[in-house]
C-alpha cells in the first residue's frame, strides 16, 4: 500500500511522532496503522534503553488540587529545550490530571495508572522515542486534608502543595502559604513534626559551635592581651601567609601559635555546660523558627509569622501538611 499524506498523518495525530518517523514506520509495515504505532512505540522504548546511563536533569514540575487532595509531579529530560516543548509540558500535566482524579498515592501507583489504555510509565517511554532523550518520572508526591491549594512556580521547575485543618479556606490564604513553602523551604510544618534525627543533629552542632567560639574568645583576648593581632592568627595558612608578608615576624608568629595552643587547651577543659546549653538552645530555637512553616516569618509581612497569619485569616486555622519539589537546586 502507498504511503499517502493522509496515512502519515493519522498516524502522526495517534502518536505525536516526527513527520519522518511515521513516514519510515509506515513503510516497514506497507501503509498498516496499527503496526506502525507499535513500531513507534518500540522505539521509544528502544531509545529509552540506549540512554539510561544519560543524566535526565532538565523537567517539568507541576502541581494541582481538587478538594482535598493535591499532587505533585516532576517528570525530567535530559535538556532544558525538551522540557519547554509544549508536548512535553502537556504530557506532564496529563499525568497530573490521571493521578488527582484517581487520588492515587505513590509513584508506583501513578506510573501503572492507564490513559487512553496505555500505562503512564509507557506514555513516557514513547515520548523518549519522539524525543531522543532519556525521560523519567523522578517525583511525585502527594497530600489529603480537609482544604488543600497548590502552587507552581514560574519555569516549571518549583511546586509545592499545602494542607489545611479547617474546610473552605480562602483561595489567596492558601496560595500564599504555598508561595511561602516555595520561597523559604521548610523543613516541617510545627515543631513537633520535625525529625528528632534532625533536632539532634541540629543540638550537636549547636553545641559544638558555640564550644568552638567560647575558646577563640579566650583565645583571641589572650593573643590581644600579648600585644598580637588576632586577626593574624586565625589560621596556621594565614599565620604563614602574615609571616611572607612581613606583618609578623617569626618571633610573633612562635609566641602566637604558643598562647594559641596553651589556652585553647585549658578553655577546652573549664567550660561552663550550663552558658552552653543555654546558647544551644537559642540556636535550635532560632533553627525552628526559620526551619518550621508555622514559625517562620511571613515573607509577605515580616510583623507575623505564618502561624499568627492563618490564626489572623481564621481562628484556629493550621497548616497540617506540606509537600514541595524542585528540580533545581536550593
Amino acid at each position: 500500500m502507498a504511503v499517502t499524506m493522509e496515512l502519515i498523518t493519522k498516524l502522526r495525530n495517534l502518536t505525536s511522532a516526527g513527520l519522518m518517523d511515521c513516514k519510515k514506520a509506515l513503510a516497514e509495515t506497507d501503509g498498516n496503522i496499527e503496526a506502525a504505532v507499535e513500531i513507534l512505540r518500540k522505539k521509544g522504548q528502544a531509545v529509552a534503553a540506549k540512554r539510561e546511563d544519560r543524566d535526565a536533569a532538565e523537567g517539568c514540575t507541576l502541581a494541582k488540587n481538587e478538594g482535598n487532595f493535591a499532587a505533585i509531579v516532576a517528570l525530567n529530560c535530559e535538556t532544558d529545550f525538551v522540557a519547554k516543548n509544549a508536548g512535553f509540558v502537556g504530557l506532564t500535566q496529563q499525568i497530573l490530571d490521571a493521578a488527582v482524579a484517581a487520588r492515587v498515592e505513590t509513584k508506583e501507583a501513578l506510573e501503572a495508572l492507564t490513559i487512553d489504555g496505555r500505562t503512564i510509565h509507557d506514555l513516557i517511554i514513547e515520548e523518549s522515542g519522539k524525543t531522543g532523550e532519556k525521560m523519567e518520572l523522578s517525583a511525585y508526591e502527594c497530600l489529603t486534608a480537609p482544604t488543600t491549594t497548590s502552587y507552581n512556580h514560574p519555569g516549571n521547575k518549583l511546586a509545592t502543595i499545602v494542607g489545611f485543618n479547617q474546610d473552605n479556606v480562602d483561595y489567596q490564604v492558601g496560595r500564599d502559604v504555598a508561595m511561602q513553602v516555595a520561597a523559604m523551604n521548610p523543613v516541617a510544618v510545627d515543631r513537633e513534626s520535625v525529625p528528632a534525627s534532625v533536632v539532634e543533629s541540629e543540638r550537636a552542632v549547636a553545641v559544638e559551635k558555640t564550644k568552638e567560639e567560647l575558646v577563640k574568645k579566650a583565645v583571641n583576648a589572650a593573643l590581644g592581651k600579648a600585644g598580637l593581632n588576632a586577626n593574624h592568627f586565625d589560621s596556621e595558612a594565614h599565620i604563614e601567609s602574615n609571616i611572607s608578608k612581613g606583618w609578623i615576624t617569626e618571633e610573633e608568629a612562635a609566641k602566637g601559635r604558643e598562647i594559641i595552643e596553651k589556652v585553647s587547651a585549658e578553655k577546652a577543659a573549664n567550660l561552663p555546660a550550663q552558658m552552653i546549653e543555654n546558647i544551644a538552645n537559642g540556636r535550635v530555637g532560632k533553627f525552628y523558627k526559620e526551619s518550621c512553616l508555622m514559625e517562620q516569618e511571613y515573607v509577605k509581612d515580616a510583623t507575623l509569622t505564618i502561624g499568627q497569619f492563618l490564626e489572623k485569616a481564621s481562628k484556629g486555622l493550621v497548616a497540617v501538611s506540606f509537600k514541595r519539589v524542585n528540580l533545581n537546586k536550593d
